[in-house]
């Protein structure tokens, strides 16, 4: 896109291979941006690469399991072995979970939705961080309403992303005077394959959604969304109308805003 902010910009996205991270590649790469793309799954980060190659960006695919420190600084400096300098720094990848506490049978995978969520966001930004200074870049982190309310059967994944909300937060007032900007995303349901990889009170995926995915925010939407608060460098974005409102009636009424974390759940969306 002629004009585009982010045309030449280097971007790094965790979490690439599909949903809201695919579809930033996407958007980013029509754009003009280059991009460092970073999951789990080889054949499908190079499928998404090449795709964003076709669009108009530049895209180099580095496999990395963000819940391993080292893996996550070899994706920070081969991307700058690439490119030379990182602009933005979107923390995506995530997991999530579908289970109420009481069921769960083994309590440790809430270490692997923690180490993820949470600590893969804490490494990549740690190794960015140098970088960014020099770009006076951008910190993108993907929470969730999770992030800012409890919802029942994601204890786990909701602790993960406030712990995530926390971070950042206090980062935005440390690093505030090398003009780097940290955006907090805000998402309700989003159509995604995440909730078919969800983990269930065994721990293992569930294998389905509980949602009603063609009633949520499509990722396109989402990820449309998201790059709008990137270029106006916005401190935060809560994307639905229910969400905008939760968080007001929560100083209020809280027990309202359980009610209605609780019936979304029920119906799905």
């Amino acid at each position: 896109m002629a004009g585009s902010i982010f045309k030449d910009k280097v971007v790094v996205i965790t979490g690439a291979s599909s949903g809201i991270g695919r579809e930033l590649a996407y958007q980013l790469a029509e754009q003009g941006a280059w991009l460092s793309l970073a999951a789990r799954n080889e054949e499908r980060l190079s499928a998404v690469a090449g795709e964003c190659q076709v669009r108009g960006g530049r895209a180099i695919a580095i496999v990395t399991d963000v819940s391993e420190q080292a893996q996550c600084a070899q994706l920070i400096q081969r991307t700058m072995d690439h490119y030379d300098r990182i602009d933005m720094l979107v923390n995506n990848a995530g997991i999530t979970m579908w289970a109420n506490f009481e069921d769960v049978s083994d309590v440790g995978f809430f270490e692997q939705i923690m180490r993820v969520n949470y600590l893969g966001s804490v490494y990549c930004t740690y190794y960015a961080l140098p970088f960014l200074k020099k770009t006076k870049g951008q910190i993108i982190g993907i929470s969730s309403l999770a992030g800012r309310n409890g919802i029942p059967k994601r204890s786990g994944y909701a602790a993960s992303k406030h712990a995530m909300v926390g971070f950042f937060d206090t980062l935005r007032i440390e690093i505030a005077e090398y003009g780097i900007g940290v955006t907090m995303i805000y998402p309700g349901f989003v159509a995604t394959e995440t909730r078919k990889r969800a983990l269930g009170a065994d721990g293992k995926p569930i294998g389905k959604s509980s949602v009603r995915e063609d009633e949520v925010m499509s990722a396109e939407r989402c990820a449309k969304l998201i790059i709008q608060a990137a270029a106006t460098r916005k401190r935060e974005l809560v994307m639905t109308w229910r969400g905008k409102v939760g968080l007001w009636v929560k100083l209020i009424a809280p027990g309202v805003v359980d009610r209605v974390a609780k019936k979304a759940i029920i119906e799905g969306r």
